[in-house]
């Protein structure tokens, strides 16, 4: 197996990304073992898709970086990298160009989501956002890509592009690129936010206490916990009883995740009591899990050279890995390279 699988860098992480996304990174790297090898990388050519400052940028691929590291990604076991340090992403996008069709990219609803009703005024680099993924998971010769649902079509046509640059211009005994599978990750927790359970838990809510950031400390946790938006109701001893109580279903949810229980468990065990005993459990909870983690992305921080050489060595090994690749692309399309 090669496990191709990437992330925005964006800024105060929260709770929210490490259970839903970062921790099942950490599970893949360890449930493929010997069998394979996982590619992370750091979207930041990705991120320039959109209006975005630079400085920021610079500062939070390296702040994603240590988070990644702190929450149990093992750059000596994984590879890990950002695009902008292997050209050859950039590299295959444009020589993939040619194989994709508008229509294909017209299709993409997120880029219709995304651009609104001003299709006119976007980058170019927003509308082609897909071809760069394809670039990112084929130049690897990726056989799975971890997917959810809003990502499907983007793997999908992944494919397709491969599909179709094999069609034109391989043999069927030597295809050029492997058609990636997508990887279905155990069910992420989908965390919500800590003033409205209607909500995702995110970094762009104005209001600090709406989220459990990476950074916070035990007292902090504790505060936000003790003040999350609640209902005056117990704890039913039954899931059935969390219907239209959301706030309730996230904390529940919240505490199940960490503890690795069942909803259904965690309401068993506390059912009939309410807020005042339950929150202090959950604060524990998250102070002890978050505790390790946040004191090594804090020595992380302080340590920029260590963070420089971890993206620096992935890289290298990255540019390694995706030569045949590109190579074997240009030499199909009747390119010659010096």
């Amino acid at each position: 197996m090669q496990v191709v699988s990437g992330i925005q860098p964006t800024g105060n992480l929260h709770l929210g990304n490490y259970l839903g996304a970062i921790r099942n990174w950490v599970k893949m790297q360890d449930d493929i073992g010997d069998d394979g090898q996982c590619l992370f990388f750091l979207a930041d050519l990705h991120a320039i898709s959109q209006p975005h400052d630079p400085a920021e940028l610079k500062r939070t691929t390296l702040e994603m970086t240590a988070a990644l590291v702190a929450c149990g990604v093992d750059p000596s076991r994984s590879i890990l990298f950002n695009q902008a340090q292997v050209p050859a992403h950039a590299e295959l996008q444009w020589l993939l160009s040619g194989t994709a069709r508008m229509g294909w990219l017209n299709r993409m609803t997120q880029w219709k989501d995304k651009a609104g009703k001003n299709r006119e005024g976007q980058s170019i680099a927003l509308f082609t956002y897909p071809v760069l993924q394809a670039a990112d998971v084929l130049l690897y010769q990726a056989t799975h890509v971890p997917v959810g649902e809003d990502q499907k079509q983007h793997l999908e046509l992944a494919r397709d592009i491969a599909q179709k640059f094999n069609n034109d211009f391989a043999s069927e005994d030597a295809p050029i690129f492997t058609l990636p599978d997508p990887y279905i990750p155990p069910e992420a927790a989908r965390i919500m936010s800590l003033r409205d359970g209607s909500a995702k838990m995110s970094k762009s809510d104005p209001s600090e206490m709406s989220r459990i950031n990476l950074t916070d400390d035990a007292d902090t946790i504790m505060k936000k916990v003790k003040k999350a938006k609640t209902d005056p109701e117990p704890l039913p001893s039954e899931l059935e009883g969390l219907e239209d109580r959301p706030e309730a279903l996230n904390l529940v949810g919240i505490y199940a995740a960490l503890a690795g229980q069942e909803k259904s468990q965690v309401v068993s065990d506390f059912g009939g009591q309410g807020f005042g005993a339950f929150k202090p459990a959950l604060g524990e909870l998250l102070v002890e899990s978050f505790a390790p983690i946040t004191e090594r992305f804090r020595e992380l921080m302080q340590d920029r050279e260590a963070l420089d050489a971890i993206l620096a060595q992935g890289a290298a090994k990255a540019r390694e890995k995706s030569t045949p690749t590109l190579d074997a692309a240009y030499k199909a399309l009747g390119l010659v390279r010096g």
